[in-house]
């Protein structure tokens, strides 16, 4: 693939993409997560869909993954917060990915996430000279359809669509939420707390602009509709229970009314 950039008053930059696979003994650089909120917002996320039995086994949704492509001989490695890719080929072995190549083990992301920290703002950057910026590397290199930057200390999200080969800002709706067509839910943003982490969290609603729970928010629900109905049927036992007591003083014997 080619990919022209056109700069007004400047030469045509020419990229040639090509998508080839990792050498086996290829050593992935590991990168700490930049706090501990970041993978928390991000398994948050995917624990929806796992619950609601979406992910299917060809999708790949994973977090702090490499994702490659080789621009101009050099290869490059973006690893988004969160990447959902609907298709992927089988993996070669049993073992766990390590990275993937879009176009050579499945289809282009549709969705990448990138979540706000205190470093330099790469997420907005447009560099094109190597190593690319990972904007332009989503945008013109990848060409994902949905890119998204959430800034985790104040709940601002981002929402962007590529269109016309270039990235713009999505409005979200009158409940400041984006409807996610490839995923059919809602994305948006929340304030609570889960795993002793208190802050925003991006969270999904469904079509009908329900929240859906958490696996720890379904667990307490069920406890209250239990207890309930426990409160339910102590009020029905308190009521008989006085009934019969009623019957009693007018000479009636409750157990032999049918």
């Amino acid at each position: 693939m080619v990919v022209t950039q056109d700069n007004p008053g400047r030469k045509t930059l020419e990229l040639t993409v090509t998508w080839e696979k990792l050498p086996d003994d290829f050593q992935l650089e590991e990168k700490p997560v930049e706090n501990t909120g970041q993978p928390l917002i991000a398994g948050a996320l995917r624990e929806i869909l796992e619950l609601r039995g979406f992910i299917g086994p060809r999708m790949l949704i994973a977090s702090n993954f490499g994702i490659c492509a080789t621009v101009n001989g050099e290869l490059v490695i973006k690893a988004p917060d969160w990447v959902y890719v609907p298709s992927v080929l089988p993996a070669e072995s049993r073992r766990d990915r390590k990275s993937y190549t879009p176009n050579l083990e499945g289809e282009i992301p549709t969705i990448v996430m990138e979540f706000l920290s205190e470093t330099d703002g790469g997420e907005y950057s447009v560099k094109r000279t190597f190593p690319p910026g990972k904007w332009f590397f989503y945008e013109q290199i990848l060409q994902v359809p949905t890119y998204i930057i959430f800034d985790p200390e104040t709940g601002l999200l981002e929402v962007y669509r590529l269109q016309n080969g270039n990235y713009e800002l999505e409005f979200p709706d009158a409940e400041g939420r984006h409807w996610m067509a490839d995923i059919g839910l809602y994305l948006g943003t929340w304030r609570g707390e889960k795993e002793q982490r208190a802050g925003y969290w991006l969270r999904w609603w469904d079509e009908a602009g329900n929240l859906l729970l958490w696996g720890v928010e379904q667990l307490a629900a069920e406890c209250q509709r239990a207890d309930r109905e426990r409160e339910r049927a102590d009020r029905e036992r308190e009521r008989a229970e006085r009934l019969a007591e009623y019957l009693r003083d007018r000479g009636i014997n409750p157990d032999e009314i049918i």
